[in-house]
């Protein structure tokens, strides 16, 4: 009976409170990350067409997928809706109550254009993704796989789907953790084709072998011997130094060695390309000379050059909001206690070295092989109550 017991036991999912608290914390943080350190409290409509931020679908009112919302109208104005969460999206303007909503209006900032004309949408707007055009999660599926997202046209693909051969991979470390910071899909790559022209960018796509970041000019217009492959030949050693100077130098001085091989790409379907993974920082090496930048502008990509528009940037500003939100929220805390009299300032502080005592206590004495119920949580909270009982 005892063996039976004891069976059941393992069988229950246990966790420290340390891995609990932990795990809370990770959480909070991925939240934070994705909403950029919104705190959904205030409409962005009245900010434009926004570098990027969290937007959301709502199928109840725009079945057809063709509308986004901002955080603070997902939670205020379509709660309890059927809402797809997009993570992020760039230079997008909240769509909530204009005239894609019909009748309804959006309660936050009623007073809106009829529609965001430089709005974009895709499928994901329906809750779909991919080539494939499946949901995720998938409810068919038990074990929903990772998604890549393409930094051009911000749709997620299953690595299955993404274009690579078999032998190709995807650029990552030893411990599985990626090599890359952005992936550009087979379809976009055919606008990005240019990108080939700095192979510096390019992280090698098998990383077995050696476990490290290389540049390697993978599926370029440019061979080891200079010559491009429409048969016009160039150094390479040459060009690399040229691009140094022009990359370092904002504006139309200097060779732009880039702009002259732009000139010379030659036009390529879209099955011919594979998709791209691109190192940390890539965006900086680009040129910004007058002829790339107009180069940039004519295939729509300018928001290339502009750094809040990556992710990564995005997240560094969450982050930098998140830890503000916090020293803030600690200097509240401390003005409370601060205004406080004397004798409240002394319960308040003996209560927390109470509860402080009570955990220590509990957690001495408890069995650490053993999982942790509601009843000796109730048991250290009466445990408190009883200590804090003052007599009449």
């Amino acid at each position: 009976m005892a063996d039976v017991f004891d069976d059941e036991v393992d069988a229950e999912p246990t966790i420290s409170i340390g891995d609990y608290l932990k795990a809370v914390e990770e959480e909070e943080l991925e939240a934070d990350l994705v909403l950029g350190g919104d705190e959904g409290k205030e409409c962005t409509y009245s900010k434009g067409y926004v570098k990027r931020q969290a937007i959301f679908s709502c199928l109840t009112c725009t079945p057809e997928g063709n509308a986004g919302v901002c955080t603070a109208c997902s939670l205020s104005c379509h709660e309890g809706h059927e809402i797809v969460e997009l993570w992020t999206k760039r230079n997008f303007r909240c769509d909530c109550g204009n005239s894609k909503f019909g009748e309804f209006f959006c309660k936050l900032s009623a007073s809106k254009d009829v529609e965001n004309s430089e709005n974009l949408y895709n499928h994901n707007f329906k809750g779909t993704y991919c080539t494939c055009d499946l949901p995720y999660p998938d409810p068919n599926v038990e074990e929903q796989v990772e998604m890549i997202q393409c930094c051009i046209c911000e749709d997620w693909f299953h690595e299955e789907h993404i274009g690579l051969q078999s032998s190709d991979k995807i650029p990552r470390d030893e411990e599985g953790e990626p090599l890359y910071e952005d992936f550009i899909c087979q379809g976009c790559a055919v606008v990005c084709s240019f990108l080939t022209c700095y192979p510096q960018i390019i992280p090698v796509s098998n990383t077995s072998d050696t476990g490290k970041e290389k540049a390697i000019l993978d599926n370029s217009h440019m061979i080891s011997s200079g010559k491009m492959e429409n048969g016009s030949s160039s150094s390479l050693t040459n060009q690399e130094g040229e691009l140094k100077v022009c990359t370092e130098v904002a504006g139309p001085s200097g060779k732009c060695v880039i702009g002259e091989i732009i000139g010379n790409l030659p036009t390529e379907s879209e099955g011919d390309k594979k998709p791209f993974f691109l190192s940390k920082n890539w965006r900086e090496v680009l040129c910004r000379c007058v002829k790339c930048s107009e180069f940039y502008a004519q295939r729509g990509i300018s928001y290339l050059l502009d750094k809040e528009d990556s992710i990564a940037e995005y997240e560094r500003m969450a982050k930098q909001k998140r830890n503000e939100n916090m020293e803030r929220q600690e200097g509240v805390e401390m003005n409370f206690l601060n205004n406080l009299g004397h004798v409240e300032k002394m319960e308040i502080l003996s209560g927390i070295a109470d509860m402080k005592n009570e955990l220590f206590s509990f957690l001495e004495s408890s069995d650490p092989s053993k999982a942790i119920t509601t009843a000796d949580v109730q048991q250290v909270f009466e445990n408190l109550a009883k200590k804090r009982k003052r007599p009449e």
